[in-house]
């Protein structure tokens, strides 16, 4: 089983940092602005909001990337992460309608990227692999692009059809 590149660790800070940065401003103004809540100072509120979010997310992403894993498999793309619920997905290549690789500009800075599998299905018909290198990014979605393409019924092979 393959792990996500350690890097990922990084952007999920980032994002830990924004959220906790915009909820902790949310409560800083609810705070100056209701009369009711001036048992404590808004400096105060948005020090605890800040700081609480800041470790709680901090604990979560270091979780969530020692839950994260992944391997390609001859016939299926198996993927195990989560931290509070733990999801398996196997998603079998016959189902697969395409494959994106992506690179967001932090993950382009980093040297990282992602590689999304659509399928077919209706609930969450995409599967996404974060936190992976440039290039294993690009070769993942070779080899996907390459199995969904092998794994096509031939013609005349109804499967299971009626």
């Amino acid at each position: 089983m393959e792990r996500l590149d350690s890097r990922i660790r990084l952007i999920w800070f980032v994002r830990v940092i924004v959220f906790a940065t915009v909820a902790a401003v949310v409560v800083g103004i609810a705070v100056a602005n209701v009369g009711f809540l001036q048992v404590v100072s808004p400096v105060v509120a948005v020090a605890a909001v800040f700081g609480s979010l800041g470790i709680l997310g901090t604990v979560h992403l270091l979780l969530r990337y020692r839950a994260w894993r992944f391997e390609v498999r001859e016939d299926t793309l198996y993927i195990e992460r989560g931290v509070l619920v733990s999801v398996r997905t196997v998603v079998p290549y016959v189902r697969v309608q395409h494959v994106d690789a992506r690179r967001g500009p932090l993950q382009r800075l980093l040297g990282l990227g992602s590689v999304v599998v659509y399928t077919a299905g209706s609930r969450g018909a995409d599967v996404s692999i974060p936190g992976l290198t440039a290039e294993r990014a690009d070769e993942a979605q070779e080899t996907l692009r390459r199995l969904a393409i092998e794994s096509e019924p031939t013609e005349g092979d109804a499967g299971d059809a009626v």
